[in-house]
């Protein structure tokens, strides 16, 4: 027996093939949490499977929700794959997003906000860093509510940075963004988000990431239509 449990356990679960009930189910996790298409070296290295395998997977996924009117729709654009809202029912999110609109900012929203507002242009993997959450949601919140916009493409990543817009500043009452006012308690200090910032560059994992990014820039998509 193996002096250690967890290396046994891991070279078990390294060397057994997925099977295609399985690998469909981990694909629809993984690209659940993407922030750009997924390429399907990507997603292929992420499953443990070949890249055929994975793409005639990706097929077959795309094909059965596209076969039952699914709501959401597969589909590979630029350089990957991703989830998108399907353009018939656009409607339906349309109203969930005007309806939002006229509610008040959540408090993860004014923490969220409050993080890009002050160390703009962010990736928003640098701003879940910061709050130690996933802010995918929040995101796409704030991006239906105009109050932050898409600021071109980090180039250590390759991933869609973003920054407030000129309706911040009008509800805010404020000229620029010189006229923000201090840190709010909620929001930490400079110095330890660039020192979270640096340590997600140092991370091994995070250069694992940016490696297997590749050095094409992804275009900037949404699960669903920004809500």
């Amino acid at each position: 027996m193996s002096a250690d449990p967890e290396l046994e356990l891991e070279d078990v679960d390294d060397s057994e093939e997925l099977d295609d009930a399985t690998l469909a189910s981990a694909l629809e996790a993984v690209l659940l949490i993407v922030d750009t298409p997924a390429s399907d070296e990507q997603l292929a290295s992420a499953v443990g499977a070949s890249v055929a395998r994975v793409r005639a997977s990706l097929n077959e996924m795309a094909a059965a929700l596209t076969e039952r009117s699914s709501g959401i729709d597969l589909r590979y654009a630029g350089d990957g794959w991703r989830f998108y809202t399907r353009t018939a029912y656009a409607p339906y999110v349309e109203r969930l997003l005007l309806d939002g609109a006229r509610s008040k900012l959540t408090r993860a929203a004014l923490e969220t906000l409050a993080v890009i507002a002050y160390r703009q242009p962010l990736t928003r993997a640098r701003v879940s860093a910061v709050r130690g959450v996933n802010v995918d949601g929040v995101m796409r919140t704030l991006l239906a509510r105009g109050l932050i916009s898409e600021a071109g493409t980090d180039p250590e990543t390759n991933g869609t940075m973003y920054c407030t817009t000129e309706l911040f500043l009008e509800r805010l009452g404020l000229a620029s963004l010189g006229d923000l006012p201090e840190l709010a308690p909620l929001l930490p200090g400079v110095d330890l988000i660039d020192e979270i910032s640096d340590s997600m560059d140092t991370d091994p994992r995070m250069n694992r990431s940016t490696k297997n990014r590749g050095s094409k820039p992804d275009p900037a998509a949404e699960l669903d239509s920004d809500d």
